[in-house]
């Protein structure tokens, strides 16, 4: 049922196509997305990936402020995707009311990341971000650099920063990709 949803999502929408970059599902290799803490930093935040009994990602765990911390992600390398100028990010997903970035990488090697910012409803949602909107940041600052301009991703975050002390879960269905007309 909920591939028939988002994939409604995806037809009602004016994709001229779309592809799927993780679909969690019950059988899922997580192999692919790494925790990634606050821990390199000398932070507490503690951050995990696993699957729900119906087939879901979780992202879950605590932020905390202490030593300078604040932040946990999970991150998952990908195949380099080629993307174009109207390309959009489709992400479906659940989450606790709390905001997170969705960051992709032009080239693995790149230091800095493309980022933006999502609010969660509590409910099932699914989150469009066009690719050209995000913008490039290193350690939360700003990069001089356009927004993004790129041919291609070879990653994907999830991340939550949100300068407080705080347990949060965030369930993801699909991370997709599309081409606005």
């Amino acid at each position: 049922m909920r591939k028939l949803l988002f994939a409604f999502l995806l037809i009602s929408s004016p994709m001229l196509h779309a592809q799927s970059l993780f679909d969690f599902q019950t059988n899922s290799d997580l192999n692919s997305w790494r925790i990634i803490n606050d821990g390199v930093m000398g932070g507490l935040s503690e951050g995990a990936i696993a699957l729900t009994e119906d087939g879901h990602g979780k992202f879950h765990g605590t932020v905390s402020l202490e030593n300078y911390g604040g932040f946990t992600s999970v991150r998952c390398a990908l195949p380099q995707t080629t993307v174009a100028p109207n390309t959009v990010a489709l992400l479906r997903v659940k989450g606790d009311g709390k905001s997170y970035q969705f960051r992709v990488k032009h080239q693995t090697s790149d230091y800095y990341t493309y980022v933006t910012t999502f609010a969660t409803t509590g409910d099932w949602q699914t989150i469009e971000i066009p690719l050209s909107e995000m913008i490039p940041q290193w350690r939360g600052r700003r990069v001089d650099l356009p927004t993004f301009d790129r041919t291609s991703i070879t990653e994907m975050t999830l991340l939550i920063a949100n300068k407080k002390n705080e347990s949060f879960e965030l369930l993801v269905n699909e991370i997709s990709i599309g081409e606005r007309e």
